[in-house]
């Protein structure tokens, strides 16, 4: 099970940048001329720079002194049927597959291209299962940093998923599914595929002997790099999708996940010069 304050942090960083930018001050020109035709230079003021972001350790600490310690378990129940949910699926189902695709004529050994193959199918069975708990979470999670009117106060993953379905449709339950099931795919790939890989890649150096907790503990460290290099650009796009929040007559803020990026980009190099 995911290390639920660090999933947090996470979330609550994805989320930074999304409230609506101070207004920049006004430019002024850097030459003023006068009738008779001189030009007179104006004094010059710095625009300030954009204040950096916090790291995730400014981030605990900032949860710690608002909320206290409980704040940094924002959400546990959701966590708990997301995992139940998500985890059972994709992990048991890949080992369905990958003991349905092992050819036998080839020592029991299954091909990387296999092996990617059954991580995709098994995120993305996963994900769709486990989404009305993962928007649950998500929206539990952010929920402190939204301001008192607009905080959702959900009692719950069962008051989270029975609200949503109430106020917003059952369809809300599934939204974001589209990134929700893409990330899972590319999670559980790159994740399980390359746990095997790094651990036979392994064994096959050192021999089976090798076969033991520093063989596991390489390989899952390898896979865990992987994975979250791959996943980190959908992940963040999909806490952002799932926690928007939509007025009655408005617009959503986002169009769809594409839209999504593209503001995220947007405001990540928002005054930088190439």
């Amino acid at each position: 099970m995911t290390f639920l304050p660090l999933d947090l942090i996470k979330v609550r960083m994805q989320l930074q940048g999304e409230a609506a930018a101070a207004p920049q001050p006004a430019l002024r020109p850097a030459l003023a001329f006068h009738a008779g035709g001189h030009a007179v230079a104006l004094p010059h003021h710095d625009i300030p720079a954009a204040p950096r972001k916090p790291g995730p350790l400014a981030v605990g600490a900032q949860i710690l002194r608002s909320e206290g310690a409980a704040g940094l378990f924002s959400g546990v129940s959701a966590t708990m049927l997301r995992q139940t949910l998500y985890s059972t699926t994709r992990m048991g189902l890949y080992d369905i597959l990958k003991t349905k695709w092992t050819p036998q004529d080839n020592n029991g050994v299954l091909p990387l291209h296999r092996k990617i193959a059954a991580g995709l199918v098994a995120g993305g069975v996963g994900a769709a299962v486990g989404n009305p708990a993962d928007v649950a979470m998500v929206r539990m999670q952010a929920d402190r940093r939204l301001p008192l009117a607009e905080r959702r106060n959900y009692a719950g993953v069962d008051d989270a998923i029975g609200r949503m379905a109430r106020d917003e449709g059952v369809r809300s339950l599934w939204r974001g599914s589209s990134l929700t099931v893409n990330r899972a795919m590319i999670v559980t790939a790159s994740q399980l595929a390359t746990y095997d890989q790094a651990k036979e890649a392994i064994l096959a150096l050192q021999g089976p002997g090798a076969d033991g907790l520093a063989t596991h503990v390489a390989a899952s460290f390898t896979a865990g790099i992987v994975a979250a290099a791959a996943s980190n650009p959908v992940d963040v796009v999909k806490t952002r999708m799932m926690n928007m929040k939509v007025a009655p007559g408005s617009p959503p803020p986002y169009a769809g996940a594409v839209d999504c990026a593209l503001k995220t980009v947007r405001k990540v190099f928002k005054g930088v010069e190439f």
